[in-house]
């Protein structure tokens, strides 16, 4: 498989499975690193019997939908890693990589003989990512990490969700996905260490580091401010107006994030900007249920389109809440790139989210790699990669 792209030259050899490490590895793909996965020869990634839905080809077995949205732009190759053949090949492999990534369970590559000293031993150039639970090391380093169970424990239920006592999940494996990017990015500052040095690297994240990367200012409300974020629903802990507001037939999404834009939203719907209650952004957001309730009498007469039209006016950001079925077919979607269309071998043609990143040359040229491999089904590539590693180097 050929490959263009910012990272083009950069071999992956994957390890991982579910979901935090085929993230990571996704988006290395997607900046044109070869990436082969290795998958165990009975099932292959645990996502593969992920479902339903799953889709039924022609000829071949099902395929998931959720291994879909984790693996394009990879090979794939079988390797029993407790057999010696099997293993030999992965050593092989291993010899000629630039970047090995895993998630398995702390203590696992150890026992398989594949431990991070022996790796850089055999490839002194090796940059490793490993991605766990909750930390290889601590109290609970050995832990096993789930996105819900990281998602709870990383404190991210606590302030999702309509109030503090109905905790929610995200509708998406954010701490898997969060863990993913985190370990990219740290991949890509061992790459760049190791042109510097010479030298390979091993990098760990968890679920655990990646939730509370992300507290942000609910992070520091408490370490530094000492205040126990809840959930606020869909409204801003320290913004206001910043939220979901109902109008006549739905309802609409608004963001005033500075007084100029409070002083101009005040204009545009004849609410009094100088009343003491809200007269600051402080203000609003101590008595924020009687502004939310103040906004929805003013948007009660207007339909969902023509306040967001009268928003756009005034320039207050603001937005409607798009099921994910409308946000693929949005024209604006597609013109990002974030819809690609790639050629299965055995579903036939797929129509798959696309990467999330663009690169355009300073003169406006786009660079972006614009061909993309579907994911692959399980061994699809073995045959090749073997003939490739028995080949002279």
């Amino acid at each position: 498989m050929t490959s263009t792209g910012p990272l083009s030259g950069v071999l992956v050899v994957d390890l991982s499975r579910a979901l935090a490490g085929p993230h990571a590895t996704m988006m290395l793909a997607d900046l044109g690193a070869r990436v082969i996965k290795v998958e165990s020869p009975d099932r292959g990634d645990d996502t593969r019997g992920w479902g339903p839905p799953f889709v039924d080809p022609p000829h071949g077995e099902r395929e998931s939908t959720y291994f879909l949205s984790a693996n394009r732009n990879k090979e794939s190759i079988c390797l029993d890693l407790k057999d010696g053949d099997d293993l030999r090949v992965l050593l092989d492999l291993v010899s000629r990589a630039d970047v090995v990534v895993e998630n398995f369970r702390t203590g696992v590559m150890e026992r398989l003989g594949l431990d991070p000293g022996m790796l850089s031993a055999l490839n002194p150039r090796l940059v490793q990512l490993s991605i766990s639970g909750f930390g290889h090391d601590g109290p609970e380093g050995g832990r096993a990490g789930y996105d819900q169970i990281a998602q709870g424990e990383g404190g991210l239920m606590s302030i999702t969700g309509p109030t503090p006592d109905q905790p929610q999940r995200m509708g998406v494996p954010i701490c898997d996905l969060l863990a993913g990017m985190y370990g990219a990015y740290g991949v890509l500052a061992a790459l760049h260490h190791r042109e510097t040095t010479g030298q390979g690297q091993v990098v760990r994240t968890s679920l655990l580091a990646a939730a509370v990367g992300v507290h942000a200012f609910q992070g520091t409300r408490w370490t530094v401010g000492g205040q126990v974020a809840r959930a606020d629903g869909n409204h801003h802990g320290a913004i206001a107006p910043y939220g979901l507001f109902r109008c006549a037939d739905g309802a609409v999404q608004l963001s005033v994030g500075s007084e100029a834009l409070w002083l101009r939203f005040c204009a545009g719907f004849d609410l009094e900007a100088t009343d003491p209650a809200f007269a600051t952004n402080s203000d609003r957001v101590v008595r924020r249920d009687a502004l939310v309730a103040v906004i929805e009498r003013a948007f009660a007469s207007w339909e969902a389109v023509d306040l967001l039209d009268r928003l756009a006016e005034l320039g207050v950001p603001a937005g409607r809440v798009r099921s994910i079925d409308e946000v693929y077919e949005w024209d604006q979607t597609r013109s990002q790139g974030l819809v690609v269309d790639v050629q299965h071998s055995t579903l036939g043609g797929l129509r798959l989210p696309g990467p999330p990143l663009r690169f355009f040359s300073p003169e406006g040229d786009e660079r972006t790699p614009g061909d993309h491999a579907a994911p692959p089904v399980l061994d699809e590539h073995g045959a090749s990669i073997r003939a490739w590693l028995a080949s002279p180097r």
